[in-house]
């Protein structure tokens, strides 16, 4: 009986193993998800308190455990984010919820309360402010669930202002005269409406 030499096989084996576990590695390295999470404790818990300056409506709620976001809690904070003209409900992107918990950090007064000038609008509620405001945007973020305009009690608006920006999470607008700080999760981006040279200075 002819006798097989079984090296070569093996060391195709040996080959075709190594490349498959080269290429998941380089798979893992570039999921942009993966590099650049931060570790999370597994129990930690992010919270938000908010008031809603239209409704007068208040909000305590842990919307997120470790990496896990809670159904109800973010359920409640849609609600809570209504557009109070039309009582219209989005669902929002959780991403804005872990912005307004690291802002409140990065004044410092983590878990702080936050007020909300504007959550959540209708196109119909987004017209209506066009015709009757300056400085609504035509396509506003507001309209997707991924927009709010806030203010803190106890910290200065230029200085939230510069902490959103510093967190690199979003496009950030700032609007002294109102008293407020817009703050959304699309692209990384900045204005100032109707501002001094000084205002407009993202120190």
């Amino acid at each position: 009986m002819a006798k097989i030499d079984a090296r070569p096989v093996e060391r195709l084996l040996r080959k075709v193993l190594a490349a498959g576990v080269l290429a998941c590695v380089a798979a893992i390295w570039q999921t942009p998800n993966l590099r650049a999470a931060r570790p999370i404790e597994p129990s930690q818990e992010a919270r938000l308190f908010l008031h809603h300056t239209h409704t007068g409506e208040w909000i305590d709620v842990v919307y997120r455990v470790g990496n896990n976001y809670v159904p109800n809690a973010l359920a409640k904070l849609d609600f809570f984010l209504r557009d109070h003209r039309t009582g219209d409900v989005r669902r929002f992107d959780p991403r804005l919820y872990d912005a307004l918990n690291q802002l409140t950090v990065a004044v410092g007064h983590p878990g702080g309360e936050i007020d909300v000038i504007c959550g959540y609008r209708t196109p119909w509620s987004n017209s209506f402010l066009r015709e009757h405001s300056a400085g609504v945007a035509q396509h506003s973020l507001h309209m997707q669930g991924e927009a709010i305009d806030i203010r803190m009690p106890g910290v200065d608006t230029y200085q939230l202002r510069k902490a959103a920006l510093l967190l690199h999470q979003g496009g950030v607008g700032y609007y002294p005269h109102s008293d407020f700080v817009h703050v959304d999760v699309g692209r990384v981006r900045q204005w100032c409406f109707e501002c001094t040279a000084k205002q407009m200075a993202a120190d």
